[in-house]
């Protein structure tokens, strides 16, 4: 027999509840007096019900089968909307009054008797490592918490689904969400709209995908029954096995076409809140210690304000060494960046700070706000309309390789040098003492080492030169005399060839050789001779490996850049081959 939800939220009510009369009954469930009665004349046909409205051992036996056994807690992802209050701590360990959201979730489920928990942790995994001791918890590590979403972490606890809690850590709950009684599969969300859902609940309680601008907030806390529980794991199990859904949420896996194969269980907004911001945080408590952020106090004391009256605080995408987040002050849109992992080895934040005193009022790049040369923050004014340069576009090239032209054509000066070879010995030494990931890298090193006295022979003068003037560095925006362009991000810039410029650019957007020749044409206006276009190749290899050591660097931080290092490397050894022939060639020319 199929009982629906009405007829098994009744249930519910009368196994914590001796029945009274049907309107307590209403009041209880939450279904209105006309569903009650209806539902209790269905339960006693099926045999739930006795005479009495009092439970048969039939409905007993039904919440033995359905009581809730173990839950996941996924806990593995870096909380990135949480900038800039999650550089330090995983979200699980934000503190809403006076306790960390995780160890609240935990001693909710223990109130209600389940004691086997599994965290699947990632990002700083080692701040969960008391947790077992504290609370007898497991802890489930996924590696590829940089580069997949939570489907994959759901996959790796797809033996723990059946009578199953599954939630994630950053949700804060006034009331205990969970119950030693349950009948059938749901999924929470909030009563409240939210701009960034595609779903809604209907009249039938289902959760259906929909093209209007919002739905209910996705809450993310499920249950699963050990019917349903196997179903999804299947389901998940065969999405993992496909790339194309690596960066899927695992609620992809409770839809069939457009609705989820699970009902809804709605909640008050004021009841259960997921934290994803600083404001966010900031509402629900106040007086939260860790309200307290340096970038926060940087930007109150730079414009004269309290930090409340920072506001609309959003983050931008994550960039390869910092992230940057928006934020309205005053009346005003603006960006503040906080340098990113490791960073403070990579990144002189003083000679940064003296490259912006000598592009200041050039009109080159959107000057600084605010520096500080000690930890790196920056505050730039927001620019509207904003979009990065196109590599395949011709226009966008033509007008990028003009402004870089012109910069290179002012011949700053500043007083260090990006030295292209020692900065290939520097980032190699960051791996303390590992090998390459590469099995050939020591041959591919020697290679390209090698070009370095054509390099020598053939350099121009050197000037300040971008260093990581790459496609998604030079900003198309709306300006005063409509679409203007400048070149951001100049953590990188000292003396060297400019036309080591070109080769970044050729790299970072994956050109093949007939393209970096034509963005070669277009720089050099059709007049570059034959021995610059070898050195700029000969700049490609180099460039390739010394970005190729730096994701090295980086990977053993946990950040993870997918085909990019790969091809950097590629570049690296392609180039070195391409200089040679070239070489091979024009010698055989003179000869003959």
């Amino acid at each position: 027999m199929y009982m629906n939800i009405q007829e098994r939220d009744l249930l519910k009510v009368l196994y914590s509840e001796n029945y009274i009369n049907q309107r307590i009954l209403a009041d209880l469930s939450g279904h209105s007096l006309g569903v009650v009665n209806r539902s209790l004349k269905q339960l006693l046909l099926e045999g739930y019900i006795n005479e009495e409205n009092q439970l048969t051992q039939k409905a007993e036996n039904l919440f033995r089968q359905n009581a809730p056994k173990q839950a996941v807690i996924l806990a593995a992802g870096f909380g990135m909307r949480m900038v800039p209050i999650n550089l330090e701590s995983p979200k699980a360990f934000l503190k809403v009054k006076g306790e960390y959201l995780i160890e609240r979730l935990i001693r909710q489920l223990h109130e209600v008797g389940v004691h086997q928990i599994y965290v699947v942790v990632g990002f700083m995994k080692e701040q969960f490592e008391y947790l077992i001791d504290e609370f007898g918890v497991k802890l489930i590590v996924n590696s590829e918490y940089a580069g997949k979403n939570n489907l994959h972490s759901m996959k790796l606890v797809s033996d723990h689904l059946a009578n199953a809690y599954i939630l994630p850590c950053d949700i804060w709950c006034r009331k205990n969400p969970f119950s030693r009684e349950e009948l059938y599969s749901w999924y929470m969300v909030s009563d409240a709209a939210d701009e960034e859902s595609d779903v809604r609940v209907s009249r039938k309680m289902e959760l259906v995908r929909t093209a209007e601008t919002s739905g209910n907030a996705m809450i993310g806390i499920t249950y699963l029954t050990a019917q349903d529980g196997a179903s999804v794991s299947e389901r998940i199990h065969q999405l993992c096995g496909k790339p194309a859904y690596d960066g899927c949420f695992w609620e992809e896996a409770l839809y069939n076409k457009d609705r989820m194969i699970i009902s809804a269980k709605v909640a008050h907004a004021s009841d259960v809140v997921e934290i994803n911001t600083y404001e966010q945080l900031r509402d629900l408590d106040s007086h939260s210690e860790q309200l307290k952020s340096d970038a926060i106090a940087a930007i109150a004391e730079k414009f004269q304000v309290k930090a409340k009256e920072i506001v609309e605080i959003s983050v931008l995408k994550k960039g390869m060494t910092n992230r940057s987040f928006l934020f309205s002050c005053k009346g005003k849109k603006y960006i503040m960046r906080i340098p990113g992992e490791g960073t403070d080895q990579l990144i002189n934040r003083r000679q940064e700070a003296d490259v912006y005193h000598a592009i200041s009022s050039k009109g080159i790049c959107d000057d600084p706000v605010y520096i500080n040369p000690e930890n790196g923050y920056k505050i730039t004014a927001f620019l509207e309309g904003v979009r990065t340069c196109d590599p395949l576009n011709e226009e966008d090239l033509k007008k990028s390789m003009e402004l870089l032209r012109k910069f290179h054509h002012m011949s700053l000066n500043v007083e260090h040098e990006f030295d292209l070879f020692k900065q290939i010995e520097f980032y190699e030494s960051l791996w303390e003492g590992n090998a390459s990931v590469y099995r050939d890298y020591e041959q591919t090193k020697k290679k390209v080492l090698g070009l370095k006295p054509y390099i020598d022979v053939h350099a121009t003068e050197k000037v300040l030169t971008h260093i990581d003037a790459v496609p998604d560095n030079f900003l198309f925006y709306t300006g005063e005399h409509g679409e203007e362009l400048q070149l951001t991000d100049w953590e990188y810039a000292g003396m060297q060839d400019p036309h080591v410029d070109l080769a970044m650019f050729c790299i970072y957007s994956f050109y093949d050789r007939g393209q970096v020749d034509h963005l070669i044409e277009l720089y050099f206006e059709g007049k570059c001779d034959a021995a610059v276009r070898i050195k700029i190749y000969c700049y490609i290899a180099v460039c390739g490996l010394l970005w190729s050591n730096w994701c090295e660097y980086k990977r053993r931080l946990g950040v993870e850049f997918g085909e990019y290092s790969l091809r950097q490397y590629r570049y690296a050894k392609e180039y070195y081959r391409i200089v040679q022939k070239e070489l091979e060639a024009q010698k055989e020319s003179e000869e003959a």
